[in-house]
């Protein structure tokens, strides 16, 4: 079994004392019974992608940010801050199996920030994260079988709430599909696509739930 703590990297970066970015950057540390070699490795994996993360912010969106203060007083426009907002949910943990995915969310300025999500569902018994093909009997027709689901969930949802999806989303389903975009929850797999992947900003991220044999189907 997984306990889960949370460890945060923040920071407020200046130029010529404003703040032109923030950033908060939450990823999970885990103690497990499952076995110690294997949590190590895990905790490496967040601890690495956590500093990235935060390499990133100092290196690159600081800079930008920076170029878009001067830029904004040069000009006397008013100038937003600049956000990156990372943090994760855990949607299954049990025995020796966690599934989580993590939103990193970042704001440049404009209308709207973008998010972007990643998961991953370990073993810790044996270190290994799982792959979408470990959960369906049938991989040879794996695709066909979840864009099949996908496309019938997408025109019952377009009968609600038209517009909710592009006009070509059958072909969209298919091009924008990623085979690690799945997170595990008790009774199920949630598949989802990134935001402008196959439907507009307001949609958010789509997610669709494909439930394990003799369990309820749920909303994800």
């Amino acid at each position: 079994m997984q306990t889960i703590s949370k460890k945060t990297i923040s920071d407020v970066l200046l130029h010529n004392d404003v703040a032109v970015l923030t950033y908060t950057i939450n990823y999970p540390y885990f103690t497990s019974t499952c076995g110690t070699d294997t949590t190590l490795a895990i905790n490496q994996f967040y601890e690495i992608q956590s500093r990235q993360a935060e390499k990133y912010c100092r290196e690159v969106l600081y800079a930008q940010a920076v170029k878009d203060a001067m830029y904004a007083k040069n000009n006397e426009f008013p100038f937003h801050s600049y956000e990156f907002f990372s943090d994760y949910v855990v949607t299954y943990n049990e025995n020796c199996i966690t599934s989580l995915y993590n939103d990193q969310y970042t704001y440049l300025g404009g209308a709207h920030g973008n998010t972007l999500r990643q998961s991953q569902t370990w073993d810790f018994q044996t270190g290994r994260q799982l792959q979408l093909t470990d959960f369906f009997s049938n991989a040879t027709n794996l695709n066909d079988a979840i864009f099949n689901v996908i496309q019938h969930d997408i025109s019952d949802r377009l009968k609600e709430a038209p517009a909710s999806y592009f006009g070509d989303y059958p072909e969209l389903i298919r091009g924008n599909f990623n085979i690690n975009g799945f997170y595990l929850k008790h009774c199920g797999i949630v598949i989802y696509y990134q935001q402008y992947d196959i439907a507009p900003y307001a949609s958010g991220i789509p997610e669709f739930f494909f439930p394990f044999e003799n369990c309820k189907k749920e909303t994800p």
